[in-house]
């Protein structure tokens, strides 16, 4: 006999005990109190319960997300096409404005004029900041 069998004591089941008895599906080990083996697969299941909410609500946030940036990016677009109306409106005002002063001839060449040496300007600040770009990396191919 052995010590843990002595009569008139009841021993407390190890948590491999319990672990078998709920594999088992034994009734006894429903009885009792929550052992170990029923703490962690509580704990399991409150995890798996945990990590599809918050599944859950990822997905709902991207798709919020995704749905706010769509009608931020035809916001945007719409913003550009009233500018580009508006900045035509200005340069047939200003045509329209220097005709009395250069004819309408001159004042439409005047106006492309200086577009195009706006555009020239910006087209040469970009080739220098794409220039300064690839430096930037052969400086880090060269290293």
């Amino acid at each position: 006999m052995r010590e843990d069998d002595a009569p008139g004591e009841q021993r407390s089941p190890s948590a491999e005990d319990e672990f078998e008895e709920a594999l088992r599906g034994d009734e006894d080990s429903l009885k009792r109190e929550p052992g170990l083996s029923d703490e962690v697969l509580a704990l399991i299941a409150d995890g798996r319960t945990y990590a599809e909410a918050e599944f859950a609500f990822q997905k709902s946030r991207l798709s919020y997300s995704a749905q706010q940036g769509k009608s931020a990016a035809l916001s945007v677009l719409a913003a550009l096409a009233f500018l580009h109306l508006a900045l035509i409106a200005l340069v047939v005002g200003a045509v329209l404005a220097l005709t009395p002063y250069l004819t309408a001839w001159g004042a439409t060449a005047a106006v492309v004029g200086v577009l195009l040496l706006a555009t020239l300007f910006v087209l040469l600040k970009a080739r220098n900041r794409a220039r300064n770009i690839a430096d930037a990396f052969a400086e880090d191919n060269e290293r």
